[in-house]
């Protein structure tokens, strides 16, 4: 199990996806089905091929690198880190994935200064 899992949250869309942080149990055990289940589809590609060219031994590597890549490529797409659900050390989620420095950002748009569009207009009177 991963020893941490971070909550990052889309400024635009606000979607909310959840990341793990550490080995990957379920790519160790289950292959590519995890990226299939996150909706990761060029990591899922990239394992197939991988997959098919090692006979399946390619799941054990991928076990230690998978969350690291699910991780970068969520940040790529816009992507802030919110929280961290086990509160482990931000040095050592930093260092688990590769990055500098692990910066947090508020789950409230207000908090975050994002422009919040919403409808004021009034129901008319029946």
């Amino acid at each position: 199990m991963a020893f941490d899992i971070l909550v990052l949250r889309n400024p635009q869309t606000h979607q909310i996806k959840r990341a793990p942080v550490g080995f990957s149990w379920t790519t160790f055990f289950f292959g590519l089905f995890p990226a299939l289940f996150r909706g990761d589809f060029k990591w899922l590609f990239i394992q197939f091929g991988a997959s098919l060219v090692t006979f399946g031994l390619s799941a054990w590597v991928f076990a230690f690198m998978y969350n690291k890549f699910y991780f970068q490529g969520l940040l790529k797409q816009g992507y802030l880190v919110v929280s961290s659900e086990k509160n482990a050390p931000e040095s050592m989620i930093a260092g688990a994935l590769g990055v500098a420095q692990l910066k947090f950002y508020p789950a409230d748009p207000v908090q975050a200064k994002e422009p919040v569009i919403t409808d004021t207009a009034e129901p008319e009177p029946a």
